[in-house]
């Protein structure tokens, strides 16, 4: 049976990507930031997923629930994020809320990848996907939700980089691209629903292999560019 790890089911892709892997007759550990959301999603899963309690930003917290996991993970998915601060401008940034974003979008994947990798590599290599953004493409120039984009380009080199290092380890690295979903961040007028991204990035991660690691992946599973 697949186990895998979600990081911030209450709400959005990640509360689909539970639905979805509970689907599929998974063993489901969320991440939540409190005991009150985690008591909800026990309540709202009919106590089939097991939440972990962290913020991906507070790593000795990350690293304690990690200590008091016993299980192996198969399928890693660091999904938690933010849009950033109203201020984000090149000319006008919220420079607190450009480092929240960073440490978030950016630092909280790895700091959750370094922390679960004894898991990972249990019994046998797992996988890890990190969810990024269409946002961080390098092929346009648009200035808008800069801390954004530049956290989720940040991830992107990020990930890449631990793709080389576990390569050797056998565990294959990859990023998802979810396109514009309609979630609370998303927005009603977004184009895909949340539940189809979820069952995309839930596909990709059963079909992934080291031919594939580092790599960029529209959550429908075609390779696209960085």
């Amino acid at each position: 049976m697949t186990t895998c790890l979600i990081t911030a089911i209450n709400r959005g892709i990640g509360r689909e990507l539970v639905a979805a892997a509970l689907a599929k007759g998974w063993t489901v550990y969320g991440s939540v930031r409190s005991a009150e959301a985690a008591r909800e999603v026990t309540e709202a899963f009919d106590g089939k997923v097991s939440p972990l309690v962290f913020d991906v930003t507070d790593h000795k917290a990350v690293e304690a629930a990690a200590e008091a996991l016993d299980a192996p993970i198969d399928v890693l998915i660091n999904n938690a994020g933010i849009i950033g601060p109203d201020r984000q401008s090149p000319l006008d940034m919220d420079y607190a809320g450009f480092h929240e974003t960073l440490a978030i979008n950016t630092l909280g994947p790895l700091a959750v990848s370094q922390s679960f990798l004894a898991h990972i590599l249990k019994d046998r290599p797992g996988t890890i996907i990190t969810v990024s953004s269409q946002m961080s493409w390098m092929g346009y120039r648009k200035s808008d939700r800069i801390a954004y984009r530049a956290s989720k380009a940040a991830v992107n080199k990020v990930m890449q980089g631990l793709a080389t290092e576990l390569e050797d380890e056998g565990v294959p690295v990859a990023l998802i691209d979810p396109g514009w979903v309609r979630t609370d961040m998303g927005g009603p007028e977004a184009d895909n629903c949340p539940a189809d991204v979820a069952t995309g990035i839930l596909t990709l991660s059963e079909t992934l292999t080291l031919r594939d690691t580092g790599k960029f992946f529209k959550w429908s599973g075609e390779e696209r560019p960085f």
